[in-house]
């Protein structure tokens, strides 16, 4: 409600700071056990003492994250990696700090072992759904755990265009980079056959990838499945049916930044990609990728005393509750809406 009350007080302007984020934050159970899944970890009488205090203090910090990067206004759009489930967004849009944005949430419900999916949060004033669906991955081999699904939603902008967000959170490489690269590979190519579908029905496509890819911006599955590259520098323009990654310019030029660090070393593992229509500075919805940054406050931070620098303040370490936000750095881009 916040971003929609700002636009009616402009009176006679004809433009709305659309801000969009990805945040993987980081294993956000509920204290219940769901006998379907293996959540048997996030329990209160489990290993990490998992509780409702912590719970509660773990859904007031998301919602301080997203408050920070929407600075004056909220963002339009959140998209959430390692959310339980339905009762854990329900908490955290209705009854954390979050309750009086007025988010609404759309969220897949996959055959992911752990229960962790993904979700788009949004404001309605700014952002109409219209159809939601989920697109299953293929399992690169028979005996390959089932992944996340990634979610689909179409809607309506405030100029009455339409948008479609994909959010994805690709397979995990804890099982080898190698080894589980073709699942991720498969992941980005159904989320490709997606894309292409779009620019072919589209007469106008606008679309915006946003997740935890679990690959670099010049790994094989974004490079060369997504086909997303660097956004052209002038005097090169944007093809506007073609994928451009945002983030991938600043991932090969800073090198002590990044949104996961690793043994010491950062690395960009959260993207936003959007198509070159978004990338017209004249047209309806629009960025650049000076627009686009990893959120770096200084309260998601803590000293790395291992490696030195610093590394986002965790919610755990290990198993040490630390009481921290995620192990990831959220990433944001800024648009402006022209209604």
């Amino acid at each position: 409600m916040v971003g929609y009350l700002s636009v009616l007080a402009q009176g006679t302007r004809d433009t709305v700071t659309f801000r969009v984020m990805s945040y993987n934050v980081e294993n956000l159970f509920d204290v219940k056990h769901d006998s379907l899944k293996n959540d048997t970890e996030f329990l209160p009488d489990a290993t990490r003492h998992w509780n409702y205090p912590k719970y509660k203090k773990k859904l007031d910090d998301i919602a301080r994250v997203i408050a920070a990067v929407g600075g004056w206004s909220l963002p339009a759009l959140v998209a959430l990696c390692e959310v339980e489930n339905d009762s854990v967004l329900i908490d955290l849009t209705r009854y954390s700090a979050l309750r009086a944005a007025g988010y609404r949430y759309l969220m897949t419900s996959s055959q992911d072992e752990r229960g962790i999916d993904v979700a788009l949060l949004y404001q309605r004033e700014l952002f109409k759904p219209l159809f939601q669906q989920y697109l299953r991955v293929e399992k690169p081999r028979r005996n390959s755990r089932p992944t996340r699904d990634i979610l689909h939603v179409g809607g309506l902008l405030l100029n009455l265009d339409t948008l479609d967000v994909l959010v994805a959170h690709f397979p995990s490489r804890s099982q080898g980079a190698k080894q589980s690269a073709p699942y991720r590979r498969n992941a980005a190519e159904r989320i490709k056959r997606t894309t292409d579908s779009l620019f072919r029905v589209r007469q106008h496509p606008q679309i915006i990838l946003l997740g935890d890819f679990n690959d670099y911006p010049h790994s094989p599955s974004i490079r060369e499945v997504l086909q997303a590259n660097q956004v052209p520098l002038p005097p090169t323009l944007p093809q506007p049916r073609r994928l451009y990654h945002l983030l991938a310019r600043r991932a090969s030029t800073q090198k002590r930044t990044g949104t996961y660090k690793y043994l010491g070393a950062w690395q960009w593992l959260d993207h936003i990609v959007v198509s070159g229509t978004l990338l017209q500075p004249q047209a309806p919805l629009h960025t650049s990728e000076e627009k686009a940054n990893v959120f770096a406050a200084p309260f998601l931070l803590s000293d790395d005393l291992k490696f030195g620098g610093s590394q986002p303040f965790r919610t755990y370490y290990g198993m040490k509750y630390q009481g921290g936000y995620s192990d990831h750095l959220p990433v944001y881009a800024e648009f402006q809406l022209i209604y």
